[in-house]
């Protein structure tokens, strides 16, 4: 990726821990209130577990493991952010939605050029209210994990 790139897409601003991210919106299913998780064995160490959501099974990803933020049980007044990632529907556990950047033009920092090992992070940019970290959703799941989520999400059906 280039030291930095613009981007022109809505997007939903979430926090977690203090901090802002954000999602692009065509990714985002929905925003669902927390809720109660069912473990799923032999899931990757990030899926605390899955949710029933009107029929679909879907995963539970805890993101303060993946970004090494402080652990804490969901609360009820936590979010759910349903979205795409890879080839899976999953809901990603946050702390709060906050806005949607209606489509403009943001200047993105390679995350790498800020801190290293944020892969998962499509960019950085600076906006009024402070740093923004734009998740890339298609690197959040690792192939192991997402090879390894997609067995334990069969075994449970099976």
């Amino acid at each position: 990726m280039p030291l930095s790139h613009s981007i022109r897409a809505h997007l939903l601003v979430f926090t977690l821990d203090r901090q802002r991210y954000a999602l692009r919106l065509d990714r985002v299913q929905r925003v669902v209130r927390a809720a109660a998780v069912t473990p799923l064995p032999k899931a990757p160490e990030i899926v605390l577990g899955v949710l029933d959501l009107q029929g679909q099974v879907v995963p539970v990803i805890n993101l303060r493991r993946r970004f090494s933020l402080p652990e804490r049980e969901i609360r009820s007044d936590d979010q759910l952010v349903v979205a795409r990632a890879g080839a899976l529907t999953v809901a990603l556990a946050v702390d709060g939605t906050e806005s949607v950047l209606e489509e403009g033009e943001l200047e993105l920092t390679s995350p790498e050029e800020i801190v290293a090992g944020t892969s998962f992070l499509e960019g950085v940019a600076a906006t009024r209210q402070g740093l923004l970290l734009i998740h890339d959703l298609e690197a959040l799941l690792f192939p192991a994990e997402e090879s390894q989520l997609s067995k334990a999400l069969e075994e449970r059906a099976g």
